[in-house]
Protein backbone atom coordinates (compact mmCIF):
# COMPACT_ATOMS: atom_id res chain seq x y z
CA UNK A 1 0.00 0.00 0.00
CA UNK A 2 2.79 2.39 0.95
CA UNK A 3 4.70 1.95 -2.30
CA UNK A 4 1.53 2.45 -4.35
CA UNK A 5 0.42 5.57 -2.49
CA UNK A 6 3.85 7.20 -2.31
CA UNK A 7 4.45 6.25 -5.95
CA UNK A 8 1.26 8.05 -6.94
CA UNK A 9 2.16 11.05 -4.76
CA UNK A 10 5.63 11.33 -6.32
CA UNK A 11 4.59 10.31 -9.85
CA UNK A 12 7.12 7.47 -10.12
CA UNK A 13 7.69 3.86 -9.18
CA UNK A 14 9.20 3.62 -5.72
CA UNK A 15 10.90 1.02 -3.56
CA UNK A 16 11.72 0.91 0.15
CA UNK A 17 14.69 3.15 0.92
CA UNK A 18 14.05 5.57 -1.95
CA UNK A 19 14.10 9.28 -1.12
CA UNK A 20 11.20 11.00 -2.86
CA UNK A 21 9.59 14.40 -3.22
CA UNK A 22 5.89 13.80 -2.77
CA UNK A 23 2.82 15.99 -3.25
CA UNK A 24 0.74 16.24 -0.08
CA UNK A 25 -3.02 15.66 -0.37
CA UNK A 26 -3.92 16.93 3.10
CA UNK A 27 -2.08 18.69 5.92
CA UNK A 28 -3.39 18.84 9.49
CA UNK A 29 -2.21 20.85 12.46
CA UNK A 30 -3.90 21.79 15.73
CA UNK A 31 -2.71 24.11 18.54
CA UNK A 32 0.84 23.91 17.29
CA UNK A 33 -0.39 25.87 14.24
CA UNK A 34 0.55 28.94 16.30
CA UNK A 35 4.22 27.93 16.22
CA UNK A 36 4.00 26.64 12.64
CA UNK A 37 2.56 29.95 11.40
CA UNK A 38 5.57 31.82 12.79
CA UNK A 39 7.98 29.43 11.06
CA UNK A 40 5.93 29.67 7.86
CA UNK A 41 6.21 33.47 7.78
CA UNK A 42 9.99 33.23 8.10
CA UNK A 43 10.09 31.30 4.82
CA UNK A 44 9.01 34.47 3.04
CA UNK A 45 6.12 33.31 0.86
CA UNK A 46 2.94 35.38 1.20
CA UNK A 47 0.35 32.59 1.16
CA UNK A 48 -0.03 28.87 1.83
CA UNK A 49 0.14 26.59 -1.20
CA UNK A 50 -3.53 25.57 -1.06
CA UNK A 51 -5.83 26.72 1.77
CA UNK A 52 -8.41 24.04 0.88
CA UNK A 53 -5.94 21.23 1.62
CA UNK A 54 -5.09 22.43 5.12
CA UNK A 55 -7.26 21.42 8.09
CA UNK A 56 -6.84 23.13 11.45
CA UNK A 57 -8.80 22.07 14.54
CA UNK A 58 -8.24 23.61 17.98
CA UNK A 59 -8.59 20.62 20.30
CA UNK A 60 -5.80 20.14 22.81
CA UNK A 61 -6.55 22.64 25.56
CA UNK A 62 -10.09 23.92 25.05
CA UNK A 63 -11.48 26.16 26.29
CA UNK A 64 -8.17 27.91 26.90
CA UNK A 65 -6.85 27.17 30.41
CA UNK A 66 -4.53 30.18 30.64
CA UNK A 67 -3.65 33.45 28.99
CA UNK A 68 -0.83 31.73 27.13
CA UNK A 69 -3.19 29.19 25.57
CA UNK A 70 -5.69 31.94 24.77
CA UNK A 71 -2.97 33.90 22.96
CA UNK A 72 -2.10 30.86 20.87
CA UNK A 73 -5.75 30.30 19.97
CA UNK A 74 -6.08 33.94 18.97
CA UNK A 75 -2.98 33.70 16.79
CA UNK A 76 -4.39 30.62 15.04
CA UNK A 77 -7.74 32.31 14.35
CA UNK A 78 -5.93 35.31 12.86
CA UNK A 79 -3.72 33.07 10.70
CA UNK A 80 -6.74 31.10 9.46
CA UNK A 81 -8.53 34.31 8.46
CA UNK A 82 -5.44 35.81 6.86
CA UNK A 83 -4.73 32.67 4.79
CA UNK A 84 -8.40 32.01 3.95
CA UNK A 85 -8.26 28.48 5.37
CA UNK A 86 -11.85 27.26 5.25
CA UNK A 87 -11.35 23.89 6.95
CA UNK A 88 -11.03 25.38 10.41
CA UNK A 89 -12.67 23.79 13.44
CA UNK A 90 -12.68 25.95 16.54
CA UNK A 91 -13.04 24.66 20.09
CA UNK A 92 -16.55 23.24 19.71
CA UNK A 93 -15.75 20.46 17.19
CA UNK A 94 -13.62 17.95 19.11
CA UNK A 95 -10.37 16.02 18.72
CA UNK A 96 -8.61 16.27 15.36
CA UNK A 97 -8.31 12.52 14.73
CA UNK A 98 -12.05 12.05 15.16
CA UNK A 99 -13.17 15.29 13.49
CA UNK A 100 -11.27 14.88 10.21
CA UNK A 101 -12.84 11.53 9.27
CA UNK A 102 -16.28 12.68 10.46
CA UNK A 103 -16.12 15.75 8.25
CA UNK A 104 -15.13 13.74 5.17
CA UNK A 105 -11.55 14.97 4.84
CA UNK A 106 -9.99 11.48 4.91
CA UNK A 107 -10.13 9.21 1.86
CA UNK A 108 -8.18 6.15 0.73
CA UNK A 109 -5.07 6.53 -1.41
CA UNK A 110 -4.22 9.93 0.08
CA UNK A 111 -0.86 11.12 1.40
CA UNK A 112 -1.70 12.87 4.67
CA UNK A 113 0.71 14.61 7.02
CA UNK A 114 -0.10 16.00 10.44
CA UNK A 115 1.90 17.79 13.10
CA UNK A 116 0.77 15.25 15.68
CA UNK A 117 2.33 11.89 16.49
CA UNK A 118 -0.98 10.01 16.26
CA UNK A 119 -1.66 11.10 12.68
CA UNK A 120 -1.31 7.42 11.58
CA UNK A 121 -4.92 7.08 12.80
CA UNK A 122 -6.12 8.03 9.30
CA UNK A 123 -4.45 4.95 7.86
CA UNK A 124 -7.58 3.08 8.98
CA UNK A 125 -9.13 4.38 5.74
CA UNK A 126 -6.50 2.99 3.37
CA UNK A 127 -4.39 6.16 3.35
CA UNK A 128 -0.70 6.78 4.05
CA UNK A 129 -0.78 9.13 7.01
CA UNK A 130 2.28 10.23 8.97
CA UNK A 131 3.19 12.61 11.75
CA UNK A 132 5.77 15.31 11.00
CA UNK A 133 7.47 18.14 12.89
CA UNK A 134 6.47 21.79 13.01
CA UNK A 135 9.27 23.02 10.77
CA UNK A 136 8.39 20.34 8.20
CA UNK A 137 4.76 21.43 8.36
CA UNK A 138 5.71 25.06 7.75
CA UNK A 139 7.51 23.93 4.58
CA UNK A 140 4.45 21.90 3.54
CA UNK A 141 2.30 25.01 4.06
CA UNK A 142 4.61 26.85 1.68
CA UNK A 143 5.20 24.23 -1.00
CA UNK A 144 2.55 21.51 -0.74
CA UNK A 145 5.26 18.86 -0.92
CA UNK A 146 7.53 16.91 1.39
CA UNK A 147 10.55 14.67 0.98
CA UNK A 148 10.21 11.23 2.47
CA UNK A 149 12.17 8.03 2.69
CA UNK A 150 9.91 5.22 1.46
CA UNK A 151 9.55 2.90 4.47
CA UNK A 152 9.75 -0.88 4.45
CA UNK A 153 6.42 -2.61 5.10
CA UNK A 154 5.46 -5.02 7.87
CA UNK A 155 2.33 -7.17 7.71
CA UNK A 156 0.48 -7.85 10.96
CA UNK A 157 -2.14 -10.57 10.59
CA UNK A 158 -4.75 -10.77 13.34
CA UNK A 159 -6.95 -13.86 13.33
CA UNK A 160 -9.85 -15.10 15.43
CA UNK A 161 -12.98 -13.74 17.07
CA UNK A 162 -12.43 -11.38 19.99
CA UNK A 163 -14.02 -12.79 23.18
CA UNK A 164 -16.72 -10.91 25.06
CA UNK A 165 -15.44 -7.71 26.75
CA UNK A 166 -12.14 -8.01 24.86
CA UNK A 167 -11.64 -5.33 22.23
CA UNK A 168 -9.38 -3.85 19.58
CA UNK A 169 -7.62 -1.95 22.38
CA UNK A 170 -6.65 -5.24 24.04
CA UNK A 171 -5.45 -6.56 20.68
CA UNK A 172 -3.20 -3.60 19.91
CA UNK A 173 -1.79 -3.55 23.45
CA UNK A 174 -0.87 -7.21 22.98
CA UNK A 175 0.84 -6.42 19.68
CA UNK A 176 2.75 -3.49 21.16
CA UNK A 177 3.81 -5.60 24.13
CA UNK A 178 5.22 -8.23 21.77
CA UNK A 179 6.87 -5.95 19.19
CA UNK A 180 7.94 -3.28 21.72
CA UNK A 181 8.11 0.51 21.41
CA UNK A 182 10.88 0.44 18.80
CA UNK A 183 9.80 -2.71 16.98
CA UNK A 184 8.46 -0.91 13.92
CA UNK A 185 10.62 2.22 13.79
CA UNK A 186 10.02 4.03 10.47
CA UNK A 187 8.07 1.09 9.04
CA UNK A 188 4.70 1.05 7.34
CA UNK A 189 2.50 -1.50 9.08
CA UNK A 190 -0.52 -3.10 7.41
CA UNK A 191 -3.09 -4.66 9.74
CA UNK A 192 -5.07 -7.49 8.13
CA UNK A 193 -6.64 -10.87 8.83
CA UNK A 194 -10.16 -12.00 9.71
CA UNK A 195 -10.25 -10.06 12.99
CA UNK A 196 -9.44 -6.77 11.28
CA UNK A 197 -11.84 -7.47 8.42
CA UNK A 198 -14.67 -7.83 10.96
CA UNK A 199 -13.75 -4.68 12.88
CA UNK A 200 -15.70 -1.43 12.72
CA UNK A 201 -14.02 1.71 11.42
CA UNK A 202 -13.63 2.85 15.02
CA UNK A 203 -11.82 -0.34 16.00
CA UNK A 204 -9.50 -0.03 13.00
CA UNK A 205 -8.76 3.54 14.05
CA UNK A 206 -7.69 2.20 17.46
CA UNK A 207 -5.14 -0.09 15.79
CA UNK A 208 -3.70 2.64 13.56
CA UNK A 209 -3.78 5.27 16.29
CA UNK A 210 -1.74 3.17 18.70
CA UNK A 211 0.61 1.86 16.02
CA UNK A 212 2.48 5.08 16.74
CA UNK A 213 3.52 3.48 20.04
CA UNK A 214 5.54 0.90 18.06
CA UNK A 215 7.41 3.62 16.19
CA UNK A 216 5.64 3.29 12.83
CA UNK A 217 5.79 5.87 10.09
CA UNK A 218 2.29 4.77 9.05
CA UNK A 219 -0.26 2.24 10.26
CA UNK A 220 -2.77 1.10 7.64
CA UNK A 221 -5.84 -1.03 6.93
CA UNK A 222 -6.93 -1.89 3.39
CA UNK A 223 -10.02 -0.31 1.86
CA UNK A 224 -13.09 -2.59 1.87
CA UNK A 225 -16.89 -2.48 2.09
CA UNK A 226 -16.71 -1.27 5.72
CA UNK A 227 -14.61 1.69 4.61
CA UNK A 228 -16.94 2.40 1.71
CA UNK A 229 -20.03 2.36 3.94
CA UNK A 230 -18.44 4.91 6.27
CA UNK A 231 -17.25 7.16 3.46
CA UNK A 232 -20.62 7.09 1.69
CA UNK A 233 -22.08 8.88 4.70
CA UNK A 234 -19.22 11.37 5.02
CA UNK A 235 -17.90 12.45 1.66
CA UNK A 236 -18.89 12.80 -1.98
CA UNK A 237 -15.32 13.29 -3.11
CA UNK A 238 -13.62 10.86 -5.46
CA UNK A 239 -10.90 8.62 -4.17
CA UNK A 240 -8.35 6.12 -5.45
CA UNK A 241 -8.19 2.66 -3.89
CA UNK A 242 -4.59 1.50 -3.60
CA UNK A 243 -4.66 -1.77 -1.69
CA UNK A 244 -1.71 -4.14 -1.70
CA UNK A 245 -1.43 -6.80 -4.38
CA UNK A 246 -1.79 -10.37 -3.15
CA UNK A 247 1.67 -11.34 -4.41
CA UNK A 248 3.53 -8.41 -2.80
CA UNK A 249 6.32 -9.04 -0.29
CA UNK A 250 6.87 -7.62 3.17
CA UNK A 251 10.05 -7.20 5.15
CA UNK A 252 8.43 -9.01 8.09
CA UNK A 253 5.11 -10.73 8.75
CA UNK A 254 3.62 -11.31 12.21
CA UNK A 255 0.63 -13.45 13.17
CA UNK A 256 -1.48 -12.87 16.28
CA UNK A 257 -4.39 -15.08 17.37
CA UNK A 258 -7.00 -13.38 19.56
CA UNK A 259 -9.67 -16.02 20.14
CA UNK A 260 -8.31 -16.71 23.64
CA UNK A 261 -7.14 -13.16 24.36
CA UNK A 262 -7.96 -11.72 27.77
CA UNK A 263 -8.15 -8.02 28.75
CA UNK A 264 -4.77 -6.31 28.65
CA UNK A 265 -3.16 -3.45 30.54
CA UNK A 266 -0.26 -1.14 29.74
CA UNK A 267 1.55 -0.42 33.00
CA UNK A 268 3.56 2.67 34.04
CA UNK A 269 5.60 4.22 32.56
CA UNK A 270 5.87 2.85 29.02
CA UNK A 271 3.17 1.71 26.60
CA UNK A 272 4.97 -1.53 25.78
CA UNK A 273 4.97 -2.60 29.46
CA UNK A 274 1.91 -4.78 28.82
CA UNK A 275 0.41 -7.33 31.21
CA UNK A 276 -2.89 -9.20 31.43
CA UNK A 277 -5.35 -7.29 33.61
CA UNK A 278 -5.59 -10.17 36.09
CA UNK A 279 -1.92 -9.70 37.05
CA UNK A 280 -2.65 -6.19 38.34
CA UNK A 281 -6.14 -6.73 39.74
CA UNK A 282 -6.60 -5.06 43.12
CA UNK A 283 -4.36 -2.06 42.35
CA UNK A 284 -6.14 0.96 43.82
CA UNK A 285 -7.00 3.80 41.44
CA UNK A 286 -7.85 7.45 42.03
CA UNK A 287 -8.98 8.44 38.55
CA UNK A 288 -10.47 6.73 35.50
CA UNK A 289 -10.53 8.38 32.07
CA UNK A 290 -12.81 7.32 29.24
CA UNK A 291 -12.27 9.07 25.91
CA UNK A 292 -9.52 10.65 23.77
CA UNK A 293 -8.74 10.07 20.09
CA UNK A 294 -8.10 6.40 20.83
CA UNK A 295 -11.33 5.36 22.55
CA UNK A 296 -13.72 8.29 22.69
CA UNK A 297 -16.22 7.18 20.06
CA UNK A 298 -19.88 6.27 20.61
CA UNK A 299 -19.13 2.54 20.61
CA UNK A 300 -16.60 3.08 23.42
CA UNK A 301 -18.96 5.17 25.55
CA UNK A 302 -21.73 2.62 24.91
CA UNK A 303 -19.52 -0.27 26.05
CA UNK A 304 -18.68 1.56 29.27
CA UNK A 305 -22.28 2.57 29.94
CA UNK A 306 -23.43 -1.06 29.60
CA UNK A 307 -21.09 -1.93 32.47
CA UNK A 308 -21.91 1.16 34.56
CA UNK A 309 -25.70 1.21 34.10
CA UNK A 310 -27.40 0.55 37.42
CA UNK A 311 -24.11 0.76 39.30
CA UNK A 312 -22.15 3.59 40.95
CA UNK A 313 -18.62 4.80 40.48
CA UNK A 314 -16.62 4.13 43.63
CA UNK A 315 -16.52 7.08 46.05
CA UNK A 316 -12.73 7.06 45.87
CA UNK A 317 -12.64 7.38 42.06
CA UNK A 318 -13.04 10.34 39.71
CA UNK A 319 -14.43 9.03 36.40
CA UNK A 320 -13.91 11.58 33.62
CA UNK A 321 -15.70 10.99 30.31
CA UNK A 322 -14.56 12.98 27.27
CA UNK A 323 -16.40 12.32 23.99
CA UNK A 324 -14.01 12.54 21.03
CA UNK A 325 -16.19 15.03 19.16
CA UNK A 326 -19.38 17.02 19.40
CA UNK A 327 -20.98 14.62 16.94
CA UNK A 328 -20.12 11.71 19.26
CA UNK A 329 -21.43 13.71 22.24
CA UNK A 330 -24.77 14.37 20.55
CA UNK A 331 -25.23 10.76 19.47
CA UNK A 332 -24.41 9.54 22.98
CA UNK A 333 -26.96 12.01 24.37
CA UNK A 334 -29.65 10.79 21.99
CA UNK A 335 -28.99 7.15 22.91
CA UNK A 336 -29.19 7.90 26.63
CA UNK A 337 -25.57 6.84 27.10
CA UNK A 338 -24.58 10.15 28.70
CA UNK A 339 -27.50 9.93 31.12
CA UNK A 340 -26.45 6.44 32.25
CA UNK A 341 -22.85 7.57 32.72
CA UNK A 342 -23.84 10.65 34.73
CA UNK A 343 -26.30 8.59 36.79
CA UNK A 344 -23.43 6.25 37.65
CA UNK A 345 -21.31 9.19 38.86
CA UNK A 346 -19.20 10.13 35.85
CA UNK A 347 -18.13 13.71 35.15
CA UNK A 348 -18.70 14.62 31.49
CA UNK A 349 -16.14 16.98 29.96
CA UNK A 350 -16.33 18.87 26.67
CA UNK A 351 -14.91 17.13 23.59
CA UNK A 352 -11.14 17.75 23.59
CA UNK A 353 -7.86 16.04 24.41
CA UNK A 354 -8.43 16.63 28.13
CA UNK A 355 -6.33 14.63 30.62
CA UNK A 356 -4.24 13.05 27.85
CA UNK A 357 -2.59 16.44 27.38
CA UNK A 358 -2.13 16.98 31.13
CA UNK A 359 -2.47 20.74 30.87
CA UNK A 360 -5.89 21.41 32.33
CA UNK A 361 -8.58 18.75 32.82
CA UNK A 362 -7.84 15.75 35.00
CA UNK A 363 -4.27 16.47 36.05
CA UNK A 364 -2.98 14.03 38.65
CA UNK A 365 -1.33 14.60 42.03
CA UNK A 366 1.85 12.88 43.29
CA UNK A 367 1.20 9.28 44.23
CA UNK A 368 -2.13 9.05 42.40
CA UNK A 369 -3.00 6.27 39.97
CA UNK A 370 -5.14 6.62 36.84
CA UNK A 371 -6.56 4.02 34.47
CA UNK A 372 -7.26 5.48 31.05
CA UNK A 373 -8.49 4.49 27.59
CA UNK A 374 -5.94 6.90 26.06
CA UNK A 375 -2.75 6.00 24.18
CA UNK A 376 0.22 7.08 26.31
CA UNK A 377 1.30 6.57 29.90
CA UNK A 378 4.72 8.20 29.93
CA UNK A 379 5.89 9.71 33.20
CA UNK A 380 4.28 13.15 33.55
CA UNK A 381 1.74 12.53 30.76
CA UNK A 382 -1.19 13.71 32.90
CA UNK A 383 0.67 16.60 34.45
CA UNK A 384 2.54 14.85 37.26
CA UNK A 385 5.80 12.91 37.12
CA UNK A 386 5.07 11.18 40.42
CA UNK A 387 1.75 9.68 39.27
CA UNK A 388 1.12 6.35 37.54
CA UNK A 389 -1.02 5.76 34.44
CA UNK A 390 -2.39 2.42 33.25
CA UNK A 391 -3.84 2.10 29.74
CA UNK A 392 -6.77 -0.20 29.08
CA UNK A 393 -9.95 -0.73 27.10
CA UNK A 394 -13.16 1.20 27.81
CA UNK A 395 -14.62 -1.94 29.42
CA UNK A 396 -11.68 -2.30 31.80
CA UNK A 397 -11.77 1.41 32.63
CA UNK A 398 -15.48 1.25 33.43
CA UNK A 399 -15.19 -1.91 35.52
CA UNK A 400 -12.29 -0.44 37.48
CA UNK A 401 -14.21 2.79 38.11
CA UNK A 402 -16.98 0.75 39.77
CA UNK A 403 -14.73 -1.26 42.07
CA UNK A 404 -12.12 1.43 42.79
CA UNK A 405 -9.31 -0.86 41.72
CA UNK A 406 -8.00 -2.39 38.52
CA UNK A 407 -10.61 -4.99 37.58
CA UNK A 408 -11.15 -7.55 34.83
CA UNK A 409 -14.38 -6.40 33.10
CA UNK A 410 -15.46 -10.00 32.50
CA UNK A 411 -16.26 -10.28 36.20
CA UNK A 412 -18.43 -7.16 36.40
Amino acid sequence: MTEKILGRASNQEVSPGDIIDATVDLAMSHENTAAISKKFKKIGVPAVWNPEKIVIPIDHCVPAASEEYAKNHKLIREFVEEQKITNFYDIKAGVCHQVLPEKGHIRPGMLIVGSDSHTPTYGAFGAFSAGIGRTEMAAVYATGSIWLRVPESFKIIVEGELPEKVSAKDAILTIIGELRADGCNYKAVEFCGSTVENMSIGERMVLCNMSAEMGVKAGMVAFDDTTRAYLDQRTEGEYTILNSDEECTYEKTFLFGVSDLEPQLSCPHTVDNVRPVHEKEGTQIDQAVLGTCTNGRVEDLREASQILKGKKVADTVRLLVIPASTEVYKEALQEGIIYDLVEAGAVICNPNCGPCLGAHQGSLAPGEVCISSSNRNFRGRMGCKEAGIYLASPATVAASAVTGEITDPRGV
